[in-house]
């Protein structure tokens, strides 16, 4: 694969870079403050908690992950994924992550490659001591891709966050954009 590009929007990073990959327009996008972001999105987008066990709590459900593209490079492996419910696959976000392997133990590095869990189960499985820090908070016009992911249609405005995982050395474990479905496809 070629050199990674430039990051196109440092508040869209890992998500450009995928788009950039691929040769594909980001999707428009644009940073908004957290009190913009509808209920109950901003419920399950303005905190500094993981993801994974914020969304099953609301969905009162399992959720697991499915893998549509990834890349490993220099210590880094990036992917995009849905996190789907265990119980009938529906999609509860759209996810572009960049993890640090270097900063995991085999047994966590393992299972992030075994491309079943979510990081936050492996982060609480494996004890990662970390903190979650979401740097900006995101307003999405659904594209194709991001659409055909949650099973929305085209141009559905969407709500998201950019966030970073650190360890306790204040090194970034993870980059990660997490991309919600909206309201009405969220509770059903």
């Amino acid at each position: 694969m070629s050199a990674p590009p430039t990051a196109v929007l440092p508040w869209a990073y890992p998500l450009d870079e995928f788009y950039a990959l691929s040769g594909l327009p980001l999707p428009a996008i644009e940073q908004v403050e957290g009190d913009a972001v509808p209920e109950p999105l901003r419920s399950l987008l303005v905190h500094q908690d993981d993801m994974t066990p914020t969304l099953e709590r609301f969905h009162q459900a399992k959720i697991h992950v499915h893998v549509l593209r990834r890349e490993q490079r220099n210590g880094f492996y990036f992917r995009e994924v849905v996190l789907e419910k265990d119980s009938d696959d529906r999609p509860v976000e759209f996810g572009a992550i960049k993890i640090n392997l270097n900063l995991f133990q085999p047994k966590a590095r393992q299972l992030i490659l075994g491309e079943r869990q979510p990081l936050g189960y492996i982060l609480a499985d494996c004890d990662v001591v970390h903190s979650s820090r979401p740097k900006a908070y995101l307003k999405i016009l659904a594209d194709d891709f991001i659409g055909e992911s949650l099973r929305v249609p085209r141009r559905t405005a969407l709500f998201g966050r950019r966030n970073t995982l650190f360890d306790p050395q204040q090194q970034p474990l993870a980059e990660i954009v997490e991309i919600l479905p909206p309201p009405e496809i969220l509770q059903n």
